[in-house]
């Protein structure tokens, strides 16, 4: 892999987060998201697989 081509994640809102703690709300809008199907393609990195852990419940996640 050279250092022009970053490996990406799409990732999508699918789900409301009206009803879950303040963290992981806190956590979508540091991934780019704060409205159903909202689309956002981030770099991968372990922080952001991290942060897509913490809510995979709420998303939808293509490489």
């Amino acid at each position: 892999m050279s250092d022009t081509t970053k490996k990406t994640v799409r990732v999508t809102q699918v789900h409301s987060p009206i009803g879950r703690p303040a963290d992981q709300r806190a956590t979508l809008i540091g991934l780019g998201l704060n409205k159903l199907h909202r689309t956002s393609e981030l770099e991968d990195t372990p922080a952001v697989r991290g942060m897509i852990n913490k809510v995979k419940h709420l998303l939808r996640v293509e490489d």
